[in-house]
């Protein structure tokens, strides 16, 4: 029988390498929101949501005021971070275009609804939140049907007077 991982298994935190540590913590903390739990001298700092030990881990232990890898090359397309709520979502999307942030794209997965951004780091983050499950789109064989379709920024950002 083929191994199953159990499925209460979740993704616990990601951690980063970067170049300039408080240039990463103004961006995840000051921008996003995120809670510094602890750090690591000067070299690595540990933040979270909701006092969990932490989410996000970051550190220059091999990055120290290093380029960020080439665009075209492996390695991590992006840390995507779980909204609770549409309404939640609308927030932080204001909140990053106010401080006049860039967004990399908007997307419907209809499954989901996406922001899309690169940190200073030019490490990619998306900013989503879950569409209820009964409503994910099935192929016919059971199966999720998911695709990459314009979001409507302004029908999103309604959620802000809702």
């Amino acid at each position: 029988m083929e191994y199953q991982i159990p499925a209460q298994t979740r993704i616990g935190h990601v951690h980063l390498k970067v170049a300039d540590l408080q240039r990463a913590l103004d961006f995840y903390c000051g921008l996003l929101g995120f809670e510094l739990v602890t750090t690591y001298g000067t070299q690595a700092a540990f933040i979270s949501a909701g006092g969990y030990h932490h989410h996000i881990g970051l550190n220059t232990w091999q990055s120290l005021n290093a380029p960020p890898p080439p665009a075209r090359s492996t390695g991590l397309f992006h840390t995507a971070i779980l909204y609770p709520t549409r309404k939640d979502l609308a927030i932080i999307c204001k909140r990053v275009n106010d401080y006049k942030y860039p967004f990399t794209g908007f997307a419907d997965h209809d499954v989901s609804e996406a922001l899309y951004l690169n940190d200073p780091d030019q490490n990619g983050v998306e900013l989503y939140w879950d569409k209820p499950k009964e409503v994910w789109p099935k192929k016919a064989d059971g199966s999720l049907e998911m695709f990459t379709k314009a979001l409507d920024l302004n029908d999103l950002l309604g959620e802000l007077n809702r």
